[in-house]
């Protein structure tokens, strides 16, 4: 219990029949942008806790994390029918290092996600120091279908208050659109489909590149770049890759 706090659900959005966004209020310390917290339930007489990526910034006042449900889950399940006023359990510290603290100094900044991974990115973004360090800031989002194109309003957002920073491209892979690339994001990286959307090329020394979502996506991406000249970010070594496998 030494590692939790009472928390209290403020709202529970339900974007699809198993994406989900908690708003929750509870008194934890500081955190950055890009980082992850702990949700956390009663079940069984005991708490049951998962790691879920902060979507609001640390200058809200409320703590946002974006799920889904996953079949069978002891956790998830439960949690997508909370409503406001439910208790909920926060952990007390936050983690994670795919920050803007530990990436480099470069001319681009990349953000390429999948389903709920897009979460850190958000909250990366509703801060000033993308819009400060950068000159392009680029949010890439695949999805399945249309509607898990979620986050629309804030994306919007970012795209009137940052023009001539701001490039979008959204990936849909199980049906068709008239807006989204249709392709994986490894394969439309390899036939240069992603960069010519945005009209901006990714390039070693030049750019910096954070991955977060599906591990297949997140290696693919990394072999990609690898074979292109970009190297990981590790402390002991910067490079251009910051990865962080969401799932």
């Amino acid at each position: 219990m030494s590692n939790w706090i009472d928390a209290e659900v403020i709202e529970n959005i339900h974007w699809t029949d198993t994406l989900y966004s908690l708003k929750v209020k509870g008194d934890i310390g500081d955190y950055e942008a890009g980082q992850f917290g702990r949700l956390g339930l009663m079940i069984d007489d005991q708490i049951v806790g998962r790691p879920y990526s902060f979507v609001s910034a640390p200058h809200e006042d409320y703590c946002e994390f974006y799920s889904i449900v996953v079949e069978k889950g002891l956790l998830s399940p439960p949690l997508a029918k909370l409503k406001a006023g439910d208790h909920i359990y926060l952990g007390k510290k936050a983690n994670g290092f795919l920050i803007l603290n530990e990436i480099p100094e470069s001319d681009d900044l990349w953000m390429i996600s999948t389903g709920t991974g897009i979460g850190p990115f958000l909250s990366i973004l509703k801060t000033e120091t993308p819009w400060k360090r950068f000159k392009k800031c680029v949010l890439v989002h695949a999805v399945r279908t249309a509607p898990e194109l979620t986050y629309q309003e804030l994306i919007n957002e970012f795209k009137q208050q940052h023009p001539d920073q701001f490039e979008y491209a959204p990936f849909v892979s199980r049906e068709k659109t008239d807006f989204a690339l249709p392709d994986r994001i490894p394969k439309a990286l390899k036939k240069g489909k992603l960069e010519d959307r945005v009209n901006l090329k990714i390039e070693s020394g030049k750019s910096q590149i954070m991955l977060c979502g599906n591990p297949d996506m997140v290696k693919d991406v990394r072999e990609t770049l690898e074979k292109r000249g970009l190297t990981k970010n590790l402390r002991k070594t910067p490079g251009s890759i910051s990865t962080e496998n969401y799932w």
